[in-house]
């Protein structure tokens, strides 16, 4: 067997990997295989790169470049992925997406310089121009969007007079330097482009609210995703080509997903500043004379102990306060009782799809007992307690009821229906889409103030007495 053909094998077990990563990725049952599996093809396609650059006299020179960069990559990247909070999973996706455009960026201006003297083809250079674009906008969005998931910067979105137009500008304009570029080849235009790139992807962000940003980094990967595969056709690589392509349709598709669980358009999610206004008072009054029931943990205990069927419905607050781990405590306390307890996930109730899953797993907490939306909702009638920790707009009745409610359309699990809702909750403030919760005005509702964790901890010591 040639050298050449075992590379081009290896390229092609790697890819396979990639395909069965994907699929592994689909379900939180086999997600860590999906990683394990994926991470043994990226190994076999970076010994395979090495191989490569073996065969050619020339690519030698460069191994303790490429070396050093690993080194230098890994010392960076463990620590970041081992120590980093459940709470802070999609910042540390944010980031690494936009690590990730970057690199496809500046293969693209290597390559670039690499061959404007041999007068390629007009396609290829347009792939070089492409990669350019897209990775440098990937990687400057995926920056502001970190920022923003981090609160380094506000959350609200950032608007101005005319931005729209603004934006569409600069979008014409990097298509004019592209055209332009293709014509004549000069170098200092493409210096033009990487500035108006790297500065279409902060304008992109900016509208963008808190509360849409994990839909915007699921873009924002695609868009990393076909960086990469343009950066493929560019050097030749066949692998680069199928994990961008892979990265980039996944990508399409778990943002349309996303805005479908939101009950929004994917067009709505991006120019309508979603999230910048706050209409909930915040108070517990409403002006017609409504005000929210609280209880007692000992209250409270008291009931989810005589219940039959409990549902807990969790959310990010559930993730902030780092209470997984309690709340498991206090459905087994409840499981000792004989009752049944089940978890409903909605697929938004972390700041990405699967995150309050895996969140939940941390606990150990069996994967049967999680129970998407549309399954949860079915049997959410017949449970005599839903309890909501952390969570607000996923559960709120105005998705179903007020059509001039921002979030009308998305969505909800059906807390209504319980035979008793009771909400644990810091404060009165609403959440990321900024409006009231009906549901917390309703009769049949209580509300438990404080930190989840030290109120969860509280239930457990209470439903143990009961």
């Amino acid at each position: 067997m040639s050298r050449t053909t075992l590379i081009d094998l290896l390229y092609l077990v790697a890819a396979t990997t990639f395909l069965l990563a994907l699929k592994g990725l689909g379900s939180p049952k086999r997600a860590r295989l999906g990683n394990v599996v994926a991470a043994v093809g990226m190994a076999i396609a970076v010994g395979a790169t090495f191989f490569h650059q073996g065969a050619d006299g020339q690519g030698l020179a460069h191994v303790n470049l490429i070396v050093l960069g690993m080194v230098i990559g890994t010392i960076v990247a463990v620590p970041a992925a081992r120590f980093v909070q459940m709470t802070a999973m999609p910042q540390l996706v944010a980031i690494f997406n936009g690590v990730g455009g970057g690199a496809a960026a500046l293969v693209s201006i290597t390559e670039f310089i690499h061959i404007k003297n041999d007068r390629p083809a007009t396609y290829v250079t347009l792939e070089v121009l492409l990669g350019v674009l897209i990775g440098t906008v990937s990687f400057s969005g995926s920056a502001i969007a970190y920022a923003k998931l981090q609160e380094l910067m506000t959350t609200r979105p950032v608007t101005y007079p005319g931005q729209q137009i603004l934006n569409g500008i600069f979008g014409v304009v990097a298509l004019g330097l592209i055209v332009a570029i293709l014509v004549n080849g000069n170098l200092a235009l493409l210096w033009i482009l990487l500035a108006i790139a790297f500065i279409l992807g902060i304008a992109f962000v900016l509208p963008i609210g808190g509360a849409d940003v994990p839909v915007l980094i699921s873009l924002l990967n695609s868009f990393t995703g076909l960086a990469v595969a343009a950066s493929g056709f560019t050097i030749g690589s066949n692998v680069l080509i199928v994990a961008g392509t892979l990265v980039g349709a996944s990508g399409i598709l778990l943002t349309r997903m996303m805005s479908k669980a939101m009950g929004r358009s994917l067009g709505n999610v991006l120019f309508s500043a979603f999230g910048s206004v706050v209409t909930a008072s915040g108070d517990g009054t409403r002006d017609d004379g409504r005000t929210v029931r609280s209880g007692t943990p000992d209250d409270i205990g008291v009931l989810l102990a005589y219940a039959s069927k409990v549902v807990i419905i969790p959310g990010y607050g559930l993730a902030v306060a780092q209470a997984q781990h309690t709340v498991r405590e206090l459905a087994d306390e409840l499981e000792k009782k004989g009752i049944e307890v089940f978890y409903a996930i909605h697929p938004v109730a972390g700041r990405m799809p699967g995150h309050m899953n895996v969140l939940l797993a941390e606990a150990n907490i069996p994967y049967e007992k999680l129970k998407e939306m549309d399954e949860a909702n079915t049997e959410m009638p017949t449970a005599d307690v839903a309890l909501v920790v952390g969570a607000n707009d996923t559960v709120n009745p105005a998705a179903k009821a007020d059509p001039g409610s921002p979030i009308y359309g998305m969505p909800i699990i059906n807390a209504d229906q319980a035979g008793t809702v009771v909400f644990l909750k810091r404060s009165m403030r609403p959440g990321f889409a900024g409006i009231e919760n009906e549901l917390l005005y309703d009769p049949k509702t209580i509300l438990l103030f404080g930190d989840a964790k030290d109120t969860l901890t509280k239930l457990v010591a209470s439903v143990a007495n009961s």
